[in-house]
Order: C-alpha cells, then sequence, then structure tokens
C-alpha cells in the first residue's frame, strides 16, 4: 500500500528592504494557501543577508501586515544575518568539490563584456590577480524542469552565479538554497520574476546534496506603466482593509469569488480559499493563461 504523501513544507521569504506591496501579497497568500490547504507547514524568513538593501523597522511592519491578513506562520521567524556560519560551511562544501571558484573579475569588467560573466576565472585566476568574490561552477548542458503552474521549463544557464561577493556579503542564491535545506522546506511558491533563478537553485540544491523542491510560480503583477510592481521600482506598499487586499490577491490569481463575500474580513477569505482548494479548485491555472 502506497503511503500518503507527506504534508507540504513551504515558506515566504520576503527582503526587509521596505513592506509588502500587492505584488508581494500575491506571494504571500499563494504561498501560504498551497501549503495550508494540505494541512503543511508555512514558515517565514527574512532575507536581510544583503545588508545594504535592509531598511529599519521594515520586518516589524511586514510581521504586523501578514497577522493583519490573518496569515499566520510556524515556528520562529528565521533570520538569515544571524546565519553565516552555516552560508561559510556550505561555501566551503561547494570549494571543497569544485563546483566554487574564486573570481577577480569587477563589475565593470562584466558590463564590458556584455554584462553575462564570461567564465573569465573558471580555469584558475589571471596572472597577477587576486580573488574578490567566489562563482558557482554552473553545468554548461541544457536543463529543463517542471514548474507546477507553468508547466515544463527549458534553458541554459547564463553565467557562472556569485556566491560570495567582493563586499563579504553572501549572495540570496547561496543563503536561499541552504536555509530551504535547513528548515526541510519542500515547496516554493513565488512570483514568476524569480523562474530564471530556479534552475540555478536546483542546481546549487544537487551539488550541496539537498533534495529537489517543488517549483511553482505566480503570475507577476505589472504597475499602470506596465513594469513588475517592486521595492526597488518605488511600487506603493499595501495599506487599508486587509478583506480588500485578499479579494484583490485572489482576483489577481484568476478567482471570480462570489458576490456574497464582498466586504469579508481576512479570515473570512482565508477560510474561504482555503475550503475551495480543498474542494479542487486550482491556485492558479497558469498553463491556460494568455
Amino acid at each position: 500500500m502506497e503511503s500518503a504523501p507527506r504534508p507540504p513544507i513551504g515558506r515566504f521569504a520576503p527582503s526587509p528592504s521596505g513592506p509588502l506591496h500587492r505584488g508581494s501579497l500575491v506571494a504571500a497568500i499563494g504561498s501560504y494557501l498551497s501549503a495550508r490547504s494540505r494541512n503543511g507547514q508555512w514558515l517565514l524568513r527574512m532575507e536581510d543577508v544583503d545588508g545594504g538593501r535592509v531598511r529599519p523597522g521594515a520586518a516589524a511592519t511586514i510581521l504586523r501586515q501578514l497577522t493583519d491578513l490573518a496569515l499566520d506562520w510556524d515556528g520562529p521567524v528565521l533570520v538569515q544575518s544571524r546565519r553565516n556560519d552555516l552560508y561559510r560551511a556550505a561555501l566551503g562544501i561547494l570549494r571543497a568539490s569544485g563546483h566554487a571558484y574564486p573570481c577577480a573579475c569587477t563589475r565593470a569588467e562584466i558590463q564590458a563584456a556584455g554584462g553575462v560573466y564570461p567564465g573569465t576565472c573558471r580555469h584558475g585566476l589571471p596572472a597577477g590577480r587576486s580573488p574578490r568574490a567566489w562563482r558557482l561552477r554552473l553545468p554548461e548542458t541544457p536543463f529543463s524542469w517542471q514548474d507546477r503552474y507553468l508547466g515544463w521549463q527549458w534553458g541554459r544557464n547564463r553565467g557562472d552565479p556569485i556566491l560570495l561577493r567582493a563586499d563579504g556579503y553572501f549572495a540570496y542564491l547561496l543563503a536561499c538554497v541552504v536555509d530551504d535545506g535547513a528548515q526541510g522546506v519542500s515547496e516554493i511558491i513565488r512570483g514568476a520574476d524569480l523562474l530564471p533563478f530556479t534552475a540555478t537553485q536546483r542546481t546549487l540544491q544537487r551539488a550541496l546534496g539537498l533534495p529537489a523542491l517543488a517549483y511553482g510560480h505566480l503570475p507577476v503583477i505589472l504597475g499602470p506603466d506596465g513594469r513588475k510592481l517592486s521595492k526597488s521600482s518605488g511600487a506603493a506598499p499595501w495599506q487599508g482593509n486587509a478583506g480588500d487586499a485578499w479579494e484583490r490577491a485572489l482576483r489577481d490569481l484568476g478567482w471570480a469569488a462570489p458576490p456574497a463575500m464582498h466586504g469579508a474580513s481576512a479570515p473570512q477569505w482565508r477560510d474561504y480559499a482555503l475550503a475551495e482548494l480543498r474542494r479542487g479548485r486550482p491556485l492558479w491555472d497558469g498553463a491556460h493563461q494568455d
């Protein structure tokens, strides 16, 4: 007899560089619903590994926003800036196995080469140059994986990415993969703007001996100018009624909620959405979107 599938462990990992906006609300609500609708855990992580992007008070604001939205998380909030020892140990494993190598190139040199790292230091540092950073050695063969909502994805890795930056900060790529493994995360539901990172993260998971995760990418929310909403582009923070935010987020996922739900509270919207998913409604039918 086949054993029942294990409940998933999902996570939401915002950067405390500002409050959540409409696009990040869709990612938070989507990842929460995916895990909770199958009796799974939902973890919360503050990705503050890049100290230069952290804004005072942003983490506390995000926690308040999630609480207002009735999104409850399991266990303590994991804070990346306190975990450098784990990232350093992971880098040591990659160095020992040959998956990581030192790089002497500057940002200006890479821009002059077309903006994509050309592999200058892949086979050793140029004469007279000292290492500034560490990079992940990516395979040159094509890769594919299946996205939960977007179907099969194909492509090639573009340029060996940074693992440890010249300024001493560990890269998001390494910290994210190490923390997902340490927390036992089994699925990652996030915005499709992060889709290009997926193949590289899967490569790094294999290099560190971590299990492969399930990925699902949700629609990117665009502003009136057609650009992706993001903190870096000055997207307006979410404010106002939490129930209205739920209704709009579900509409962004393609849901047409019953008129009777209009004006419902955040907990009512949450419970409604969970019940719908447990009855078999898809979170987002991305493969059939225009």
